[in-house]
């Protein structure tokens, strides 16, 4: 027996969203994955490396999901439930997660490490990234690129301005990594769809990624989130594309 819109609405809404596993959605929702393997990237230059930090570590769920870390990481966080999450995950890894607002500076000294890696992080402070690199150091991260799931971003808020769907290009990423003294080594992006099966996935996924929709609760948008579970149940899944690039960028030595 289909599960009613009321029923599907507290079950997502009681669902807990700290940490950065989306497992909750198995089922509910499918994304396709860039086909670069960021995780595995991350793994060999983890391996090769002496001393790494992880910035915006979420509830540390990528960085644990390595094989070989150096012997010495440290990873950053700012929300306190995430804060928490990472340390129980990372600290029996020797991992020292470090409370920080993700505004400038990082709290590490210059040249402190030879890797610095982030996975879609909120904010990327490339002065700060080139300050902790030592000469030759690297920085990996994958992130979330312009106009990211916007069919259902433009759904709740509609049409956004051109600036605003272009934000978080991976063009601009170059020139702010140039800009900061870095050498981009590689630079990718691939557009991938992303399907939401029922309207607690898309309750859950707005909850969770909290910069998609600003301010999102179920009862400011109930009427539209009503609408759109009928279009789920009358016509199948809400398809929406996700933008990810991947940069390296190398401080000179």
């Amino acid at each position: 027996m289909a599960r009613t819109f009321e029923d599907l609405v507290r079950e997502a809404e009681s669902a807990p969203v700290e940490g950065w596993d989306f497992s909750w959605l198995q089922g509910r929702a499918t994304e396709q994955r860039p086909s670069w393997g960021y995780q595995r990237m991350m793994g060999e230059r983890m391996a090769a490396a002496t001393a790494a930090l992880d910035i915006q570590t979420g509830g540390g769920e990528v960085l644990a999901g390595v094989s070989k870390l150096p012997n010495l990481v440290a990873a950053t966080e700012s929300w306190p439930p995430n804060v928490a999450k990472a340390t129980r995950l990372l600290h029996p890894r020797g991992v020292v997660v470090v409370a920080d607002e993700d505004e400038p500076p990082l709290p590490f000294a210059d040249e402190a490490f030879d890797l610095v890696v982030s996975r879609h992080p909120v904010t990327v402070w490339w002065d700060e990234i080139a300050r902790v690199l030592r000469p030759a150091g690297t920085y990996f991260s994958q992130q979330v690129g312009p106009s990211s799931v916007f069919e259902l971003v433009e759904y709740f808020l509609g049409p956004q301005t051109e600036e605003v769907r272009r934000a978080r290009h991976p063009d601009d990423a170059r020139r702010n990594a140039e800009a900061a003294g870095l050498e981009v080594v590689d630079l990718r992006s691939e557009s991938l769809r992303t399907e939401f099966l029922d309207i607690g996935a898309v309750i859950y996924f707005l909850r969770k990624v909290i910069w998609m929709v600003p301010g999102f609760t179920v009862e400011q948008y109930r009427d539209r989130l009503r609408e759109l579970h009928g279009r789920l149940e009358a016509d199948g899944p809400f398809v929406a594309h996700t933008t990810r690039f991947l940069i390296e960028a190398r401080r000179p030595s």
